[in-house]
């Protein structure tokens, strides 16, 4: 222990400054410990690798057991050992600090995200030792995650409500003669569509109650619908009950996502395709039949895709449910699956 305590006062403290008298080993403990932080100390020539209980508990090890640097590796996450292995490798020659973050597998197969930052060879290579700490920063790992995938659910909605003004624009001009009745027509759709993209997004402060199902998708849907000589082509019959707020939130996701799609390449591209949403309740479930009808011909969405992934992840996720496509000959049945429990909430 005296050990690690001496590593903590070189890992803590400038080299160039004097240990003050209220530094003592008792209070490194207690600002290492409120910190979270792991002290660590390996032994290149013979691999041993000795952590204090901090690190015995933040690997999911049993405290006090003779380790290696290999055994400690084989915690690592398989798509990061080798990255890991390398970058400590390296730091048997080369003095000065380091830092790697990687992912280590508990035997709870949790996945916890650690950062290792050290000294080479305590500042001399020829002394074969190499001190450190590990901090815990699962937090801020899975906050990045977080703001990465909102930055590209932002940039996918924002490219959709593009191509979904396009469509309508298009849609409009079929329908009218001079571009007065087509301006007013696409002001109106617009101005649909903002009200629609509303349930898209969760009130605050828990404002709002349950919406029916049969109201959701026709508000949502009303925008895409043709007013004169092909009106009535999205054609919606739906069991009555009650969708919950949050609910609501992640199905109106879904329905913005299959619609952008039909607008794009489906049903609502062609002059006289048809939208038919069907539904029943199957046991505990309810099942929603998206089809499209009057396409020449629909491409297969790309399940790498990123409107895919947010469909499947709402859908899984958020709804307990599971969404299927079966392609047909000038269309396209997409099969929502959703537990009526779920769709309360």
């Amino acid at each position: 222990m005296d050990e690690l305590h001496r590593c903590a006062g070189e890992l803590l403290l400038n080299n160039n400054s004097p240990i003050h008298a209220d530094w003592d080993a008792r209070a490194l403990r207690s600002a290492i410990d409120s910190a979270g932080v792991a002290l660590w100390t390996w032994i290149v020539d013979n691999d041993e690798f000795i952590m204090d209980a901090r690190g015995f508990e933040l690997w999911d090890l049993p405290p006090g057991s003779e380790l290696t640097f290999e055994h400690l590796s084989a915690q690592v996450h398989p798509a990061d050992r080798d990255r890991v292995r390398a970058a400590f490798v390296a730091t048997r020659v080369v003095e000065g600090q380091f830092e790697i973050d990687f992912r280590i597998l508990t035997s709870a197969s949790e996945v916890r995200w650690i950062s290792a930052r050290g000294l080479g060879g305590n500042g001399d290579a020829t002394a074969r030792k190499m001190t450190g700490i590990f901090l815990d920063v699962t937090g801020r790992k899975q906050a990045e995650e977080g703001h990465e995938l909102l930055a590209g659910e932002m940039s996918h909605r924002v490219k959709n409500l593009l191509a979904l003004a396009a469509g309508l624009t298009t849609i409009t001009s079929r329908t009218t003669e001079t571009k007065e009745e087509m301006a007013k027509q696409l002001t109106q759709r617009l101005t649909a569509l903002g009200r629609a993209h509303d349930l898209v997004r969760p009130l605050p402060n828990g404002q709002g109650s349950a919406a029916l199902l049969g109201d959701l998708f026709s508000v949502l849907l009303a925008p895409y619908d043709d007013m004169s000589a092909f009106a009535g082509r999205i054609r919606v019959a739906v069991p009555r009950m009650g969708i919950g707020e949050k609910a609501a939130t992640s199905l109106a996701l879904v329905i913005h996502e299959l619609a952008t799609n039909s607008l794009k390449y489906g049903a609502l591209s062609a002059e006289q395709g048809l939208l038919d949403i069907s539904g029943s309740t199957v046991a505990e479930d309810v099942e929603i039949l998206w089809s499209e009808q009057g396409c020449a011909e629909i491409p297969k969405n790309s399940p790498e895709g990123y409107g895919s992934k947010l469909l499947q992840r709402t859908v899984g996720g958020h709804l307990g449910g599971s969404i299927v496509y079966d392609w047909t000959a000038g269309g396209v049945v997409v099969t929502l699956r959703m537990r009526v429990s779920d769709l309360a909430h």
